[in-house]
């Protein structure tokens, strides 16, 4: 596969899958996005399968045990996705799919040193997905399932998000600013709460729709204290019973992504097209967070978004305000 072709794959399909990471790849230097793309990508046609209910809790759990032995290079026939790609209802999740052995394929002529990387990210985000169907295996919307507990939590958000930021300072680090002076312990540890507070977001904006196919990532320990327990929160009217604890994990959201902020003001100054790259998901988690505080979150008609007027908004100020570091320092306190 030419380099032309592959860089065409990783286009149509990220425009399909994800608008907003596909302008985020966009922004990133050349040297970094097909690292950072496939990762992305094969990260996708994994959590596609694990989400699919087309197909027994049983066959998805195989279906990715065989993604994971050709992510590692172990496996001996060619993933074979056809019959589940054919019966997806979107259009870009049937091409994710039916173009899986491509993007391996691609993942293998990376150099040595980011094929590890890939290989050790993919590894770790496949386990959260498997345990997660594993946890969930028979839960709906008359059986809901819990986490435990806030390390329950901390354990997802690392496997399936917290990893991730672990990975893209790796890469990063390695092709952008080898050599600039930087406190790599630190860096990772922000890196890990950065995608943390991405996917804490998601979870707490997706709660109604999680809770209606058996999914409750709110801990029940913390449920338990407030006198509720997982069923109860399907009611909308148990809203004012919940908020405090859902203000708890917004405010441990918003803390999260601050520290990615922190994080990403201390890359190279130089280094703008990798802190644009990361300013835009925070300051858009941010303005998520603002109206997850408002209205009914418990609401399963209300699902709170930012509109593409907005995300353009912000991406444009981030760059305008980028040669005057106290403005964009403040950006995301705005």
């Amino acid at each position: 596969m030419g380099t032309e072709k592959k860089k065409e794959l990783l286009i149509d399909l990220l425009k399909g899958v994800s608008r907003s990471f596909y302008l985020t790849l966009r922004v990133l230097p050349a040297t970094v996005r097909s690292q950072i793309g496939l990762a992305y990508l094969l990260a996708r046609t994994s959590d596609t399968i694990a989400d699919t209910q087309l197909i027994s809790v049983e066959q998805r759990l195989e279906a990715l045990q065989g993604m994971r032995l050709h992510i590692a290079g172990t496996g001996e026939k060619p993933l074979d996705f056809g019959p589940l790609a054919s019966d997806q209802s979107s259009t870009a999740e049937r091409a994710l799919l039916g173009k899986s052995n491509d993007l391996l394929e691609m993942m293998r002529t990376l150099e040595p040193a980011d094929l590890e990387l890939v290989q050790k990210v993919l590894a770790v985000v496949l386990s959260g997905q498997e345990l997660d169907l594993m946890r969930f295996a028979g839960a709906s919307d008359r059986h809901i399932v819990a986490l435990r507990t806030d390390v329950e939590l901390e354990d997802y958000t690392y496997r399936v998000a917290g990893c991730v930021g672990e990975f893209w300072t790796q890469v990063c680090r390695r092709h952008l600013f080898p050599n600039a002076k930087l406190d790599d312990a630190w860096l990772l540890v922000q890196s890990v709460r950065f995608g943390k507070g991405l996917q804490l977001v998601n979870i707490l904006r997706d709660l109604p729709a999680d809770l209606r196919i058996g999914r409750c990532y709110l801990p029940e320990e913390k449920l338990r204290d407030t006198g509720l327990v997982p069923s109860k929160l399907l009611d909308p009217m148990n809203e004012s019973l919940l908020r405090p604890l859902y203000n708890a994990y917004l405010e441990q959201a918003k803390e999260h992504l601050m520290a990615g902020w922190a994080y990403t003001n201390a890359l190279p100054l130089f280094s703008i097209r990798a802190r644009l790259a990361c300013a835009w998901p925070i300051l858009i988690g941010l303005q998520t967070l603002k109206l997850l505080r408002t209205g009914n979150m418990l609401d399963p008609g209300r699902r709170p978004k930012i509109s593409r007027r907005d995300v353009k908004k912000w991406m444009w100020r981030s760059v305008l305000y980028y040669p005057w570091p106290g403005a964009w320092r403040g950006l995301a306190q705005r």
